[in-house]
């Protein structure tokens, strides 16, 4: 845990923590806080809980929990009236998932009484449905795919079973049209990464493994689209859809994303820190395709990278410029 006050600490829960409140566990790491100072830091939006805002001093740790505490306030949870929707019809809903919202509840998540603060994306399209369609019928809507939570992009719900198992068989089959932009280290060679992705690849996390019997095959296909100074913008296509699978490939190839802390280093390697300035994970869904359910359309949605990835990249573009004598 760093000691410099600007920077965000981190915290895991370990097995002498688990019961307890995040609030008394907030209390023993930051010894110098009185309790009015823990709740205070947790009202004011600067603690996250496995990666979700939260304000509930009450909430009880589980092992694994992380925690982390900002020096400065989180920016405020994502409104459902905000949110842009791409198409709608009474069989599926495209969303265009803004940064920093979870696209589902994890399971484990659900059972808990006292939940994360911000609302997830499936849990506000009902209401965002509602008012389009002027009726005040919120029927929860049905997740067929996921976006990480800094991940922004198209992301397709289904409305009813029928969709939902229809999508869900598409995405199965991998003809379920994806394509990510993302700003990395390095200079990147067009090429195909092939591994098989584990829960725990000996670090904790997730990644890949040479054991041939173990995990799930992945395939990314990468092609880069710019040179930025000492860094490329690249374009991901998924052949198949594993957790985090762009941001481990790439890192595990030695070009990690910029403003990824998960997996900016790879394992068993030393790596700078990451002195990009990305404003956030450098990663973008730009195109969803899929065959709709119904009527056996070929569905095509193509989003614009949002505009703090667009500055970002910008910035990066000037400082090439400024270099070349």
């Amino acid at each position: 845990m760093a000691a410099d006050k600007t920077k965000e600490k981190l915290f895991r829960v370990l097995p002498r923590h688990v019961d307890s409140t995040i609030a008394a566990a907030l209390r023993e790491w930051l010894p110098d806080k009185s309790w009015s100072e823990v709740r205070r830091l947790l009202k004011s939006r600067r603690v996250m809980l496995n990666g979700n805002l939260w304000t509930d001093a009450g909430r009880r740790l589980r092992i694994n929990d992380v925690v982390k505490l900002f020096p400065h306030s989180l920016a405020p949870a994502v409104k459902a009236e905000r949110l842009r929707i791409l198409h709608l019809d009474k069989h599926v809903v495209v969303v265009d998932k803004p940064p920093g919202v979870t696209s589902t509840r994890h399971a484990d998540e659900r059972l808990q009484r006292r939940r994360q603060f911000q609302q997830t994306l499936d849990e506000m399209l009902p209401g965002a449905i509602a008012r389009m369609e002027k009726t005040s019928d919120r029927r929860p809507v049905r997740a067929v795919h996921r976006l990480d939570r800094e991940t922004s992009g198209p992301m397709v719900f289904a409305r009813n079973a029928a969709a939902q198992r229809h999508l869900q068989r598409q995405f199965r089959e991998h003809s379920v049209r994806r394509r990510y932009l993302a700003v990395v280290r390095g200079y990147v060679e067009a090429q195909i990464i092939r591994s098989r992705l584990v829960r725990d690849r000996g670090d904790g996390r997730r990644g890949s493994t040479a054991d041939p019997n173990a995990g799930r095959t992945a395939i990314t296909h990468v092609r880069p689209v710019e040179r930025l100074g000492g860094y490329t913008l690249v374009e991901c296509r998924l052949e198949t859809g594993r957790t985090h699978q762009i941001r481990i490939h790439l890192s595990e190839s030695g070009h990690p994303l910029c403003g990824d802390k998960v997996y900016w280093r790879p394992p068993l390697r030393s790596v700078e820190p990451d002195s990009s300035g990305a404003p956030r994970l450098a990663l973008a869904a730009v195109e969803l395709g899929f065959i709709h359910p119904a009527t056996g359309e070929r569905m095509n949605f193509d989003v614009p990278l949002p505009p703090e990835l667009e500055k970002f990249i910008r910035r990066l573009q000037g400082d090439t410029c400024e270099k070349t004598p």
